[in-house]
């Protein structure tokens, strides 16, 4: 049984492949666009595979030429402002092709998928922690374009008998603790990745997007949760489909908030660098606060090893000095 990967050579989807070959698992194959990813994120004894997801000629052939069981689709758009500016292309890019790549799931018998969603499709919830079962409210179309795809999966698992597992990820950060793959992405819009190359003085400063949110300081809160444990999330979920269990929609979090400003300050501190940082106005389709609640993805036997914010940003802070020596070369 061999899983494909789709946009395996980025940030969470690498750890996917990191995850699955350090728990034994013998054949992964990748595709991927590269371009937000990188064929140097990947293990050599992976096979890589240049192309996009929405080639059906191209998946057909790879899933059976590798007798493709399962799909973990990572393949995505993920910046919120970009979508609110740029809708179109969000929803071809991450509804059009995902159902691209489903029904060649359906022709060609894949069993199994998993599929790379977010919090952002609950929206504004009234609710703190955000249990699953909360009717999604998106307010941007990052969010209404990743629910149409979960919508899209479930009916089509429900029409056609594969089943599925739907993780919607919280604010993933921090770094393979090993070193061996990290976000590196250049204009990447993650708070912790930012901060870190603030504090290396690859950026002027950093901006602070509202600071008159109805929190503790202001700041936007978020749960932010360590990218191999995310990674550890899908292996779970493999494991769970692959044994027969039924499809399932989890939240991916660790059930814990920290506000930007909070987040700013352990950066400052874990790197021992100081940086400006400019408070700005409100970003169009920013909520306030997203918590998870997570119990479900636990009770499958998921066990978070990375829980530390102190330590999540020591990893990004590593990994980015490495990305560093390593464009200089």
């Amino acid at each position: 049984m061999a899983v494909l990967v789709t946009g395996g050579a980025g940030y969470i989807g690498s750890h996917m492949v990191l995850a699955l070959l350090d728990a034994g698992h013998e054949e992964i194959v990748v595709l991927d666009d590269l371009s937000t990813g990188f064929d140097w994120a990947l293990p050599p004894e992976v096979r890589l595979v240049v192309g996009d997801v929405a080639d059906q000629s191209l998946v057909t052939e790879i899933i059976l030429q590798h007798r493709i069981d399962a799909i973990a689709h990572f393949a995505a758009r993920i910046v919120v402002p970009d979508s609110v500016a740029d809708p179109l292309h969000y929803y071809l890019a991450n509804t059009v092709k995902t159902r691209a790549l489903i029904e060649t799931a359906v022709r060609c018998g894949v069993k199994h998928v998993i599929f790379s969603s977010t919090a952002a499709v609950y929206g504004e919830p009234e609710t703190v922690p955000v249990p699953e079962n909360l009717l999604p409210a998106p307010i941007n179309p990052y969010g209404r374009s990743k629910l149409m795809s979960e919508w899209m999966i479930a009916d089509a698992a429900k029409a056609h008998g594969f089943s599925y597992v739907i993780l919607r990820y919280f604010n993933v950060a921090g770094a393979d603790p090993r070193g061996r793959t990290g976000q590196s992405t250049p204009n990447a819009t993650h708070l912790i990745k930012v901060a870190t190359q603030a504090a290396l003085g690859q950026r002027t400063h950093l901006d602070v997007f509202g600071t008159d949110y109805p929190t503790r300081d202001g700041s936007c809160l978020r749960d932010y949760i360590q990218v191999s444990d995310l990674a550890e999330a899908h292996r779970v979920a493999l494991n769970h489909l692959r044994s027969g269990g039924e499809s399932l929609t989890l939240n991916c979090g660790y059930g814990r908030g920290y506000s930007v400003l909070e987040v700013i300050e352990v950066v400052k501190r874990v790197s021992g660098r100081d940086f400006e940082v400019r408070l700005s106005p409100r970003r169009p389709g920013d909520p306030a606060q997203i918590i998870a609640e997570a119990q479900r993805i636990r009770d499958l036997g998921w066990s978070p090893k990375n829980d530390d914010l102190d330590a999540i940003v020591a990893q990004a802070f590593a990994w980015e000095e490495a990305l560093t020596r390593r464009n200089r070369t």
